[in-house]
């Protein structure tokens, strides 16, 4: 099993000089996941249903190890591609703490280097904010990405001291990842439009999305009340092509309180760059892609690659639709270690399926 990737601020050391790039090609999103791996019934199918229209996510509110893993095998199962992830251990003041995180499409999307947590010093922020360079595949140009959920607290004067200290984290992350362009994105818990933020506005940062609605979901239907979460960039050095907020309740067909129960009370915030195309979300029909047929209707308390239909395989590590129907295609397997032949299955992947312990015996 992929483990809680742990990040070293020993590696700001191979930030490396770039030359500003002309960027496209790729989409990028921010979305708060509302407790991402506790005990709350969150569907991730759905979730990665809609976030699997991005190339690149940055998530705020991830709980524990296992809701990143979980989010990390739905993408794959849904998309049928490889995504990778990373995230930071958990973040806070008292009991509550909660990772930030990466996820990106593989095909797209691959890290640099640079991923680190904000060391801050005057101890301003309840949760430091994380932050990592990419590059895109597609074009060769590298972005930086700062992800911050601001505390939220009792009262707007309780946000402003996180808010007022954006300018010098902005101006921080020039100088970490020098000649690169900048996104700061997350939750801010505040409009970007309020006075706050225009000291980080005047130091040259563009809050790039805004259609006068909010990004959190109301409990009273079709109302999105508050406009917190943002993308903060560089205009110039950005080629933004289209923009918006992914309003998903809707566009799914799912009430404001179901979408709040399962999947979260914010919806993602994205820009799409160069030729990169708009998200457009199909229907969600959970289960339906692979239907199991009349042979292969048993349940099995273990997983066999040889006789277990797609939804027992599913319960596998980094095992989707795709990648069972691919299983279920390519029999008869031989060996577990035979998996390594389907894309996207390496030798660690195949070893988190086997130490999982889930397997049948002859498998």
């Amino acid at each position: 099993m992929q483990v809680f990737k742990q990040l070293c601020r020993a590696a700001l050391a191979s930030v490396l000089v770039v030359a500003m790039p002309a960027f496209g090609d790729i989409s990028i999103a921010t979305w708060n996941l509302k407790n991402t791996g506790w005990n709350n019934g969150k569907d991730f199918g759905m979730v990665a249903h809609i976030a699997q229209e991005f190339d690149f996510l940055a998530v705020q509110e991830i709980m524990s190890e296992e809701g990143a893993e979980n989010l990390h095998q739905a993408l794959e199962g849904e998309s049928g591609e490889s995504w990778d992830y990373m995230v930071s251990h958990l973040i806070g003041r008292g009991s509550y703490r909660e990772a930030y995180g990466f996820f990106w499409r593989e095909t797209a999307v691959e890290y640099v280097d640079g991923a680190v947590v904000f060391l801050d010093t005057q101890d301003v922020y309840s949760r430091e904010p994380l932050s990592a360079r990419f590059r895109s595949r597609y074009t060769g140009d590298t972005f930086a990405v700062g992800n911050i959920h601001v505390l939220y607290g009792k009262s707007v004067s309780d946000r402003l001291p996180e808010i007022n200290a954006l300018e010098d984290y902005w101006e921080w992350l020039a100088e970490v990842y020098p000649g690169t362009p900048r996104l700061l994105v997350g939750d801010f818990n505040l409009d970007s439009r309020h006075r706050a933020f225009q000291s980080l506005l005047n130091s040259g940062a563009v809050a790039a999305v805004y259609d006068g609605n909010g990004t959190t979901l109301s409990t009273i239907e079709g109302r999105y009340p508050n406009h917190y979460d943002h993308i903060f960039l560089e205009p110039a050095a950005l080629n933004v092509t289209s923009r918006g907020i992914l309003r998903f309740p809707s566009e799914l067909g799912i009430s404001n309180q179901r979408a709040r129960e399962v999947v979260s009370d914010h919806v993602p915030v994205w820009i799409a760059l160069g030729s990169a195309p708009a998200p457009r979300l199909e229907s969600y029909h959970a289960g339906a892609a692979i239907p199991a047929t009349a042979a292969n209707d048993a349940v099995y308390d273990c997983v066999d690659l040889n006789r277990s239909d797609a939804n027992v395989l599913g319960r596998l590590p980094h095992i989707g639709e795709v990648r069972a129907q691919t299983i279920i295609e390519g029999r008869p397997w031989a060996s577990t270690q035979a998996l390594t032949s389907i894309r996207g299955l390496s030798d660690s992947r195949v070893n988190d399926i086997l130490e999982s312990q889930q397997l049948c015996s002859r498998s």
